[in-house]
């Protein structure tokens, strides 16, 4: 299905006047432009966080403090118009503390449960590597089933559900390494890096006052919009032939001895989802090799694991991946 004919004659996106913005497109294009307002020179990491998010996943943000990881995060929560909440993740944080708990109340000899920050439809969970792995672990549930079980009791979270995690290199003092079940529950890890000069220019010339003061990202996709995206991402076309590179991709991770550790058929769905839904961003409702190149380094980096003989890390293993793999089979 082409994105332009997702929504009925008529409709139109968030924001706009009358009579506009009667596609998708546009509404993704208007979401990247406000995110990009707000985090300057980060086209590319703007729109795979919110192919991420449109391809139901949850987001992980991993870089050296104060490079914007909150600033996406919190963009992304306007411009979709998500509620969320935000927990600082700390040493001596509980899984309680994100969760909930139940309190007596002497009035009618009762416990009343007081939820926690996780039933929300947007989490942010700021540098989760700074808490224990028992409260790393307390996000496992929820990301995977979207329900939290407290003191027993299942309780369903809101829908839609996202958590993004922001987190500091693992070399850092005071950091506790995700495990892989966790990394593996993300469907994409993004790195943000040093702003390009010119953007860097910009950011100094708004806080000198030449740029104006930065208005709050405004609301670019509504809720029936974001699931019209959804539906329409299911059904992009990834033909034979687009299969079979996929497959390719995934056979060398398992067989190259460059790798200790493959992508799992649940990470080699994650990239043909991730793939499907990049391309309907593209306004394609085919998937071409092109895509899954895209996606690829956010969706496999976190996932594969080097082995000895290989001296880079993920992001560099996957650039390998990306070389050594025809698109065109032999």
């Amino acid at each position: 299905m082409n994105i332009r004919q997702a929504l009925r004659p008529g409709d139109k996106a968030a924001g706009d006047g009358p009579g506009r913005g009667d596609n998708l497109q546009g509404a993704i294009d208007a979401a990247v432009a406000e995110v990009g307002r707000i985090l300057l020179g980060k086209e590319t990491q703007i729109r795979l966080a919110l192919c991420c998010l449109f391809a139901r996943g949850h987001l992980l943000i991993e870089d050296l403090p104060g490079m914007g990881k909150t600033t996406l995060s919190h963009a992304l929560a306007a411009v979709l118009g998500l509620s969320w909440k935000r927990v600082q993740f700390t040493s001596d944080l509980l899984p309680a503390d994100i969760l909930g708990v139940s309190v007596y109340d002497a009035s009618d000899a009762s416990f009343t449960f007081h939820p926690g920050p996780i039933f929300t439809q947007l989490l942010l969970a700021d540098e989760i590597n700074r808490t224990t792995p028992r409260t790393q672990s307390a996000l496992l549930e929820a990301m995977a089933e979207g329900q939290v079980t407290v003191e027993g009791e299942t309780r369903p979270l809101p829908e839609p559900f996202f958590v993004i995690a922001t987190q500091n290199p693992v070399h850092q003092s005071g950091t506790y390494p995700l495990p892989e079940s966790q990394l593996d529950r993300f469907l994409m890890r993004l790195e943000l890096g040093y702003p390009h000069p010119r953007a860097e220019r910009e950011m100094f010339e708004r806080r000198n006052g030449r740029g104006g003061a930065d208005a709050a990202p405004a609301q670019c996709i509504d809720a029936a919009q974001r699931e019209a995206i959804r539906a329409c991402a299911g059904e992009v076309h990834a033909s034979d032939t687009l299969l079979d590179y996929l497959q390719r991709l995934v056979a060398y991770t398992r067989q190259s001895p460059e790798f200790e550790v493959g992508l799992s058929p649940r990470g080699a769905l994650a990239l043909l989802d991730c793939a499907k839904t990049w391309a309907l961003m593209q306004n394609r409702g085919h998937v071409v090799p092109e895509d899954v190149q895209a996606v690829l380094p956010a969706v496999a980096s976190h996932r594969v694991v080097p082995s000895g003989e290989y001296s880079g890390d993920g992001t560099a293993l996957v650039e390998l991946l990306q070389r050594n793999v025809d698109v065109i089979g032999a």
